[in-house]
C-alpha cells in the first residue's frame, strides 16, 4: 500500500519501465488473493474428505450455509481510438458518490499501430493503466488484481484492499474473431474469479464494425461464447464457459448501430432527447428482442445520447466525409440473479477519443459463507457419504450406444447427444478414457463435451458427441486412408466401463487434398463415382505416375478450385477494401465449399470477403504446402537472396510451381489497385502469415513471396 501511495503521488513524469514496475508488478504483489473460506475448509484434513463426492453435495445444499450480501461494481468501457491518455479519467471513474467495491475497466482500440497488431505489444498499456489508477475514487484504497489484453482490447480489475482476501480462482482468457477467427483486431478478453461463494465472469469485447454487419456481430458474440473456456484449478472438472458463472458482466464496443433512419433525423431526435424513439431503431435492442444474441442478459434504460461518433477533441458529431450516423456502440449488460443497476451513463466531458466513455454501477448480491453453518452441513454430508460408500457401487444408464453421422463435411460441425443417467445409489465420477496403446480417448475429428464430470444420485447429464473435420484430419479422410469410425470408453470411478460406437460417412473435399491430386481430377472431388475414395487414395499415394490416357488424364496446370476462387476475386474484388482482412460469413463459406466440391454452380456464391477467406483456408489445409516441406532448409539458407529464391521456385514440382506463380501474379495484380483496395505488401504478407499454422512454413512462404514479388 505504501507503493500504491507513492505511485499515486509522483507517477506523472516517470519512465515507462518505472510505471510498469510500480503500477503493475508491485500492486499485483501487494494484492495476492488468499484462499476463500470455502477453499480453506475443504482443505481441512481432519474431516478425511473425498473431494469429488463432497463438492457435489455441497453445491446441492449451498443455500443451507450461505447468505446474500450486496457489493457495488463499477463497470466502465471506453474506445480510445489509439490515442494516448491526455486528460484525467476521474470524471468517469470517480463519478460515484461513494467508492465502489470493484472496478472493471475496459478499453478498445488501445493501440491502432501495425506493431501492436503484429506483435501484440504496446507502450500504451502502462500509460492507460497509470491513468486508470490515478482516476480511481480517492476515498478508498484499491489493490490491482489482474490485467488481460488482446492487441487493443484491454480489461483491468481493481478491488478494495479489504476484499482482496476473499478473491480466488482468478483466470484470464482471450478470443480473436478477425480473419479466420484468429486475428486479434476484433474479439474479446475475459477475467473470471470467485468472490466469497459466487463465480463471476467479466467480458470485454470489440465486435465487427459497419452498420450493415449486424449479422457478423451476432456471429462474433456466439463465437466468443463458444470458444472462451477457462481451465479450473480442479483438473477433474470440465472447462468453464462464460455462461456457467453465477454472474456474467459483458461490456465493450459492441458496434451495434442505429438502422433505418437518416443521419439528420437521428440528430434531430437526439436534440429533442427523444431517446425512446431512437432506441427502437437500435440494432442490439432488435437482436435481443428476437432472442438472436445476449439471451438472458439485461441492459438498463438508456437515457443518454449516443456515444459514437464525435470529432476528436470535441462534442461535435462526425464532420468527416463519411458523416457517420450517431450510435450507442458502447454498452454494458449483465446476466444473473440479485443484480440491481444504480446508474448507467455516458461521460461527455472526456474528449480524447471519437467515442465517449460509458459507466454502470451495479449492486450485486454475493453468496457469502456462514462458517458455522458450513461446518455443520459439511459434517452431515461426510457422515451420509460414509454410509453410502460402504454399501453402493456407481452405476449409470445410457440413452444410446451407437451413433452414425451422415454426410460429414469439411469444417462443418455435427453433434449428437447421449444422455447419461445416474441410476445408482451414490454420486459418481465419469470420464472417457483412452483405449489400450492410444494417446487420447478419441480420434482427433471427434470430441465429447463434457469428457468428464460428476453426477449426483438420480441426476443426468447430456454429453455432446461432436464431429468436426479440420485441416489436420481432412487429408487422410479425403484419401480414404482413415474412416469416421471410433469407439469411446466411458469409465466410472470405482465402477465399470461403457462402450459407445461412433461411425459416419465423410464427403471428400478439395479442402485438405493435395495440389497434385487435385490437378489430376478432371471432375469435382465429390463427382467421382462409387469407389471414388480408392481412386483418390491411388492418386494421393502415387500422384506422379504415368497417365493411362495421355490426352484425357493429362494433369491440369493448377487445381480448378484455386482457379475458380482467384478468378472470382480477380473479376470482382480488385478494388474491394479490407480484402484478406475482414472475415466472411460461415454460412457463405459452406456454400463456397459445396460449390467447389460438387461443381453445382458455375460461379461462386457469397461475398468477396467470404471467397478470400475460403482461399486462405484452402491454402492452410494443404497437406503439403505450396512450398513443400522438403525445401525448407534451402529456403532458410537462401531467403535473403532473390536470385536463389527464384532458383528454388524453378525446382518445385510442376503443380506447386504453377500455383506459386499463379498466386503471386494475382497478388501483384491486386497491388496495382492499392489506391482503391488500400492493400500493401505488409498487409498481404500478414494475411498469408495468419493463414498458416507451422512456424517454419509461415516464415518460408512469407520470405519467398516477398523476395519474388
Amino acid at each position: 500500500m505504501k507503493e500504491d501511495e507513492r505511485t499515486r503521488g509522483d507517477g506523472v513524469h516517470e519512465s515507462q519501465e518505472r510505471v510498469k514496475s510500480e503500477v503493475r508488478d508491485d500492486l499485483i504483489r501487494n494484492s495476492q488473493p488468499i484462499l476463500s473460506n470455502k477453499s480453506q475448509m475443504l482443505g481441512m484434513p481432519q474431516f478425511g474428505l473425498r473431494d469429488n463426492l463432497i463438492k457435489c453435495e455441497l453445491l446441492k445444499n449451498e443455500d443451507a450455509y450461505t447468505y446474500i450480501k450486496n457489493y457495488s461494481f463499477f463497470l466502465g468501457t471506453y474506445n480510445v481510438n489509439g490515442k494516448n491518455p491526455k486528460e484525467s479519467l476521474s470524471p468517469w471513474l470517480a463519478s460515484t458518490t461513494t467508492p465502489p467495491d470493484f472496478y472493471l475497466v475496459a478499453f478498445q482500440e488501445l493501440d491502432l499501430s501495425k506493431e501492436a497488431f503484429l506483435f501484440n505489444d504496446t507502450p500504451k498499456e502502462p500509460e492507460w493503466m497509470l491513468a486508470v489508477y490515478k482516476g480511481l475514487h480517492p476515498d478508498a484504497k484499491y489493490a490491482f488484481v489482474k490485467l488481460v489484453r488482446l492487441v487493443g482490447i484491454m480489461l483491468l480489475f481493481y478491488v478494495k484492499a479489504e476484499h482482496a482476501a476473499h478473491i480466488s480462482e482468478v483466470e484470464v482468457e482471450s478470443v480473436g474473431t478477425g480473419v479466420m477467427g484468429r486475428m486479434g483486431n476484433k474479439g474479446a478478453v475475459a477475467i473470471r474469479f470467485q468472490f466469497h461463494n459466487s463465480d463471476i465472469c467479466v467480458v470485454n469485447s470489440h465486435l465487427a464494425a459497419h452498420t450493415e454487419e449486424f449479422e457478423r456481430r451476432n456471429q462474433d458474440f456466439k463465437d466468443i461464447c463458444r470458444r472462451m473456456q477457462f481451465s479450473p484449478d480442479d483438473l477433474t472438472l470440465p472447462p468453464l464457459t462464460i455462461m456457467k458463472h453465477n454472474v456474467v458482466l459483458w461490456l465493450g464496443d459492441l458496434n451495434y448501430r442505429i438502422s433505418d433512419l437518416e443521419v439528420d433525423h437521428v440528430k434531430d431526435l437526439i436534440a429533442k432527447k427523444d431517446f425512446e424513439s431512437l432506441y427502437n431503431h437500435d440494432q442490439l435492442k432488435r437482436q435481443m428482442d428476437e432472442e438472436v444474441v445476449f439471451v438472458g442478459f439485461t441492459e438498463g434504460e438508456i437515457d443518454f445520447q449516443p456515444t459514437y461518433k464525435y470529432d476528436t477533441g470535441s462534442d461535435q458529431w462526425d464532420t468527416s466525409e463519411k458523416c457517420r450516423v450517431p450510435a450507442w456502440c458502447d454498452r454494458i449488460l449483465w446476466r444473473g440473479k440479485n443484480i440491481k443497476q444504480l446508474h448507467y451513463q455516458s461521460h461527455m466531458t472526456l474528449k480524447t477519443s471519437d467515442h465517449k466513455p460509458v459507466s454502470s454501477l451495479l449492486e450485486i448480491g454475493i453468496k457469502v459463507v456462514n462458517e458455522e453453518s458450513y461446518k455443520r452441513t459439511f459434517e452431515e454430508i461426510v457422515r451420509h457419504i460414509d454410509r453410502l460408500e460402504n454399501d453402493c457401487i456407481p452405476s449409470v444408464s445410457l440413452s444410446q450406444r451407437e451413433f452414425h453421422f451422415q454426410d460429414v463435411k469439411f469444417m462443418q460441425h455435427q453433434a449428437k447427444t447421449v444422455t447419461v443417467y445416474n441410476d445408482g445409489q451414490v454420486p459418481c465420477q465419469f470420464e472417457f478414457i483412452p483405449k489400450l496403446d492410444e494417446p487420447s480417448y478419441c480420434k482427433p475429428w471427434l470430441a465429447a463435451n463434457p469428457a468428464k464430470g460428476f453426477l449426483a444420485q438420480g441426476a443426468s447429464v447430456d454429453i455432446d458427441l461432436e464431429v468436426f473435420v479440420n485441416r489436420s484430419t481432412a487429408p487422410e479422410l479425403n484419401s480414404g486412408q482413415q474412416q469416421l469410425e471410433d469407439i469411446l470408453v466411458l469409465h466410472l470411478d470405482r465402477g465399470k466401463d461403457y462402450f459407445i460406437s461412433v461411425t459416419g460417412n465423410y464427403l471428400p473435399s478439395c479442402f485438405g487434398s493435395s495440389l497434385s491430386t487435385l490437378c489430376l481430377l478432371r471432375e469435382p472431388i465429390q463427382g467421382i463415382p462409387v469407389l471414388g475414395s480408392s481412386k483418390i487414395f491411388n492418386l494421393t499415394v502415387s500422384p506422379f505416375c504415368s497417365p493411362s490416357n495421355p490426352e484425357t488424364d493429362k494433369p491440369q496446370e493448377i487445381p480448378k478450385e484455386i482457379w475458380m476462387m482467384v478468378d472470382h476475386l480477380f473479376r470482382n474484388a480488385k478494388k474491394q477494401e479490407e480484402l484478406f482482412q475482414q472475415p466472411g460469413l460461415r454460412s457463405e463459406f459452406e456454400e463456397i465449399r459445396d460449390c467447389l466440391d460438387t461443381g453445382s454452380l458455375d460461379t461462386l456464391p457469397g461475398s468477396n470477403h467470404s471467397v478470400s477467406e475460403a482461399l486462405l483456408l484452402f491454402l492452410d489445409a494443404l497437406p503439403e504446402p505450396v512450398i513443400p516441406f522438403s525445401f525448407y532448409l534451402q529456403c532458410l539458407e537462401c531467403c535473403s537472396d532473390s536470385s536463389q529464391c527464384r532458383q528454388i521456385i524453378s525446382m518445385l514440382p510442376q503443380c506447386h510451381k504453377n500455383v506459386f506463380n499463379y498466386l503471386t501474379a494475382f497478388l501483384r495484380e491486386l497491388l496495382k489497385y492499392s489506391a482503391h483496395n488500400r492493400l500493401d505488401v505488409n498487409i498481404l504478407a500478414q494475411a498469408s502469415f495468419n493463414g498458416k499454422q507451422n512456424s517454419k512454413k509461415q516464415m518460408n512462404d512469407w520470405s519467398l513471396n516477398t523476395q519474388v514479388s
